[in-house]
């Protein structure tokens, strides 16, 4: 332990290093990665030098969240350790995930008349807007996790605040500060998590000995990290399939426009074949990953049908409750282990499902790739497939948290502060 420690403080002062530390309900993913400077676009990105897996038991997490700390430890460490003798150094810095039915992220439009149209925005107006942003996404957060727990008063804290677009006098801008004019609009998109399942998380990162920089929502990891860079009007559902959970997000012309959660993952698909076929769940996950290779089992396909379907109406609703835009965009791409699946990409390609949902009939259902997420590139050859997406998008999350602030960074910085005071 005490040689661990003394690894994790002995970097080069050339060369700093960041840590994805992704606890999902199946697996726990740890990438090492190095921070530079690309010498053709200028931008700070993340290379990966090691990668490390750990199976998680049965009893270790539930829907996304933590079960077992000391357990989880153990796992976390396991992963750690691989991913440090692939590198060959030791990363203290660290961005962990966060999933689960209970995290919310939803947009709030805050609009407003100025008083006095002729005077320049200064920061004590934007700390105004602010507060009014914050409390109404507070209290959006809090009535929803009431309706769906059941329980009151639920402890929660913001975990990310991303601005989607600011307006003055309907013309957009990415600071206000030092702008006139009489009508604002400020859209924000805010993620909000049960204090109990942040705390959980702060426990892992202590027991481990490492500097949290970050817990972020997982799906607004994956939106925030594919496509920003290909253009402003980009848009597109991302449909990350874990373990114990779905995760969906909704990125609209570029912004992030809200996060959708439910408890259907990869375990219910098991669990199916398990319970359907008489088998144990080591023996139902064996069948089940051998369709995910092709495998010409008609008795495990007929035995996934039926919760394909039920994870399927989930999708729908969960989509349907994206009530703020009009149509939908006609993209959706997938991630997460459970997306490997063969019937889950084909049952969202079929049509009966699309009936109650604003959505084109024409659209376009494809697994993100590794070299498609921002700013990560991979150095090992062992990040190969859509199951590392969210552990790559903690990176891109990293590199904001350590990244030299800009002045539309410090606009950005200054509502991240003021909504967790």
């Amino acid at each position: 332990m005490f040689q661990k420690l003394a690894d994790r403080f002995s970097k080069k002062p050339d060369e700093r290093h960041i840590l994805s530390l992704d606890v999902g309900t199946e697996f726990v993913k740890a990438l090492i990665a190095r921070v530079e400077v690309d010498e053709e676009s200028g931008k700070e990105q993340a290379r990966i030098v090691g990668v490390g897996r750990k199976h998680q038991n049965l009893s270790d997490m539930h829907s996304g969240a933590i079960a077992d700390i000391a357990a989880v430890v153990d796992n976390c460490e396991a992963a750690l350790t691989e991913a440090e003798e692939m590198a060959g150094v030791s990363a203290q810095d660290v961005v962990m995930g966060i999933a689960g039915e209970l995290v919310k992220g939803n947009t709030t439009t805050i609009k407003y008349r100025r008083a006095d149209s002729n005077k320049e925005m200064d920061d004590r107006e934007l700390q105004e807007i602010i507060e009014q942003v914050q409390k109404r996404a507070l209290e959006r957060a809090e009535a929803e996790l009431a309706w769906e727990s059941g329980v009151e008063n639920i402890e929660i804290t913001m975990v990310n605040a991303a601005v989607v677009s600011v307006s003055i006098d309907g013309y957009k801008v990415t600071n206000p500060v030092g702008f006139k004019g009489k009508d604002v609009s400020v859209q924000l998109f805010c993620a909000f998590a049960p204090m109990v399942h942040i705390g959980a998380l702060e426990r892992v990162a202590l027991d481990l000995n490492l500097n949290l920089l970050a817990v972020t929502a997982e799906p607004f990891a994956v939106a925030k990290s594919v496509g920003s860079d290909v253009s402003e009007s980009f848009s597109a559902i991302f449909v990350d399939v874990g373990g114990g959970t779905t995760d969906i997000a909704l990125v609209n012309d570029g912004g992030v426009e809200g996060t959708k959660m439910f408890g259907i993952g990869g375990r219910s698909f098991t669990s199916s074949v398990a319970k359907s076929l008489n088998l144990t769940f080591e023996q139902a996950e064996e069948r089940k990953c051998n369709l995910s290779k092709n495998s010409d089992d008609e008795q495990a396909r007929k035995a996934l049908i039926p919760t394909v379907k039920v994870w399927l109406s989930g999708v729908e609703l969960a989509l349907s409750e994206f009530d703020s835009v009009d149509q939908l965009p006609s993209k959706i791409l997938l991630c997460g282990g459970g997306s490997g699946l063969p019937y889950v990409p084909k049952a969202l390609e079929s049509n009966k499902w699309r009936e109650q949902v604003p959505i084109s009939a024409n659209i376009e259902v494809r697994h993100i790739e590794p070299k498609q997420v921002d700013r990560v590139v991979d150095d090992t050859g062992k990040v190969s497939d859509y199951s590392y997406i969210t552990s790559m998008g903690l990176l891109n999350v990293g590199l904001d948290a350590i990244h030299t602030e800009t002045p539309s960074k410090k606009f950005i910085n200054k509502i991240n502060q003021a909504m967790q005071s």
